[in-house]
């Protein structure tokens, strides 16, 4: 028996509009989580260096990128770690 894939799996789950409302409603959340992992990977920081650079505690970097992680941070936090990561912060509504 083969596995489903992702993608089998989000149509077959998309039937249910209810399902599809509340995945698209947290889409832009795990698009800015993965940016932020990314960005830290692409400067070559471990969560211990982006802490001591943000002048915070490794936990804090942790929780800012999990995905199981409800709290949202402060501007000034993301743009603390957009420096750290040789980033600018950029906000732009479409």
């Amino acid at each position: 028996m083969s596995r489903t894939s992702l993608k089998e799996f989000k149509e077959k789950a998309f039937l249910n509009r209810a399902v599809e409302k509340e995945y698209n409603a947290l889409k832009p959340e795990y698009i800015i989580k993965k940016k932020l992992i990314a960005m830290r990977k692409e400067a070559g920081l471990t969560q211990e260096k982006l802490a001591e650079l943000m002048g915070t505690k490794k936990s804090n970097i942790s929780r800012l990128e999990s995905f199981k992680n409800d709290i949202s941070p402060r501007i000034d936090t993301l743009m603390s770690y957009a420096k750290a990561t040789g980033h600018e912060l950029k906000v732009d509504f479409v």
